[in-house]
């Protein structure tokens, strides 16, 4: 008789920490989802991005030089990142440049 409750025991325990199991799966998700939700603010301010426009318009143009050779610049990628070295200097919020490898 001692084995059979042992057995019963045995498989109750077994049962049991599959239920867990299956209740902590729906918390990890509802985490997920939370920090998902904190990544909404603001990473550049409205007049960081009037920097950026400024300076793609006088690429456009024709008018935007590059700082040390002073050659024109035809790249947008360029023009965008003059823009916000521009913001960064007048002190407007805009992520610290990536940091080079």
């Amino acid at each position: 008789m001692a084995t059979k409750k042992a057995v019963k025991k045995a498989s109750s325990k077994k049962t049991a920490t599959k239920k867990t199991a299956a209740k902590k799966a729906p918390a990890k998700k509802a985490a997920k989802k939370t920090a998902s939700k904190k990544s909404s603010a603001r990473k550049y301010s409205p007049s960081a991005s009037k920097n950026v426009e400024t300076e793609m318009r006088e690429m456009k143009k024709g008018t935007l030089k590059s700082g040390r050779s002073g050659k024109k610049v035809t790249n947008p990628k360029q023009a965008i990142a003059i823009g916000l070295s521009e913001a960064r200097k007048a002190g407007k919020k805009v992520p610290p440049p990536p940091e080079k490898g």
